[in-house]
């Protein structure tokens, strides 16, 4: 759904408005965030006209090199990142910075910045520039992204305890959770070279290098357990293979052993099958129940022999 929200200071508080044209009607400077949710073109041109930013399309939005994901000119700052949504989809959002207001800008709804949206008007202090927000929001999402890996980790637990039950399911979830870390890992990374861009930034508030330093120091973290999460993914498919090639062996030796007990009877039948005159027991009242004999003493004999061989 579009929207706008509007967030200014007012008497020491955080306040919401959702009105382009009180936008135009409140001096600028009481402005801290302005969030953009898949609205027109039309509002996002008066935008750009008002504030003298430029918001980028969705195309350019989303590329992948740094060039396009951080851009700093005299005035502006321009920081590209991707938010995960529900199934590990991606949205990318952008943030832009000028005269210390922020402006976001994204097509989808995400619920972190609903949740830092709350954080502003619980502790308006914080915030006293559109940096603390850019910052803010950075922050929680890292923290989102560490709750999605702890789910991978519970969920690898989960299928370590079941992975005797080899069948195609348990390959395929090894496989998403296979996607879903190298995803994550792809995203906390992209964050990591963003973060330290914007370390190097003249922009960036003194008061803020510390608590990005230790959003950096979060993410490798993060970084080391997704490593973990893959590695031990790839421990869980291999066991898998292995288990599935073992209950494939069992179900061959079976085979193998039906196959090898029969052959003397198969042999000793297809002898008495032949249409020969001449032949031993033939003519014998006796000759089909010592044939039978023979049978079973030699399929007899081969399982007392694979017993003893421990094959059976």
């Amino acid at each position: 759904m579009a929207e706008i929200k509007l967030f200014y200071h007012e008497n020491g508080r955080i306040k919401i408005n959702r009105s382009l044209d009180f936008l135009k009607e409140t001096p600028r400077e009481k402005f801290l965030w302005i969030d953009l949710n898949d609205v027109d073109e039309e509002v996002e041109e008066q935008l750009e006209d008002f504030l003298k930013i430029y918001i980028q399309d969705e195309e350019e939005m989303e590329e992948i090199e740094m060039s396009s994901r951080y851009i700093e000119t005299s005035d502006t700052l321009v920081l590209n990142s991707n938010f995960f949504l529900q199934d590990y989809e991606v949205e990318t959002l952008s943030f832009i910075i000028k005269n210390d207001i922020l402006v976001t800008v994204h097509s989808e709804n995400l619920p972190t910045l609903n949740e830092v949206a709350k954080r502003l008007t619980a502790n308006p202090r914080n915030y006293p520039s559109g940096y603390h927000v850019m910052v803010a929001i950075l922050e929680a999402r890292v923290e989102k992204d560490a709750d999605l890996i702890e789910d991978i980790i519970d969920k690898i637990a989960n299928l370590s305890d079941s992975i005797r039950e080899a069948d195609e399911d348990i390959l395929m979830e090894i496989t998403q959770l296979q996607e879903q870390s190298l995803a994550l890992r792809q995203n906390i990374i992209e964050k990591q070279r963003s973060i330290s861009n914007l370390l190097k930034s003249e922009f960036l508030p003194q008061e803020l290098m510390s608590k990005c330093s230790m959003i950096i120091k979060d993410i490798n973290s993060l970084i080391d357990h997704t490593k973990f999460s893959f590695e031990r993914l790839d421990y869980l498919q291999d066991t898998f293979l292995g288990l599935v090639n073992i209950d494939q062996n069992k179900i061959i030796k079976i085979f193998t052993i039906v196959s090898v007990i029969f052959m003397p009877p198969t042999l000793v039948a297809s002898i008495y099958g032949q249409n020969f005159k001449n032949m031993p027991l033939l003519d014998n009242s006796w000759g089909f129940w010592i044939s039978l004999g023979i049978m079973f003493l030699f399929s007899g004999i081969i399982l007392l022999v694979f017993k003893k061989k421990k094959w059976l």
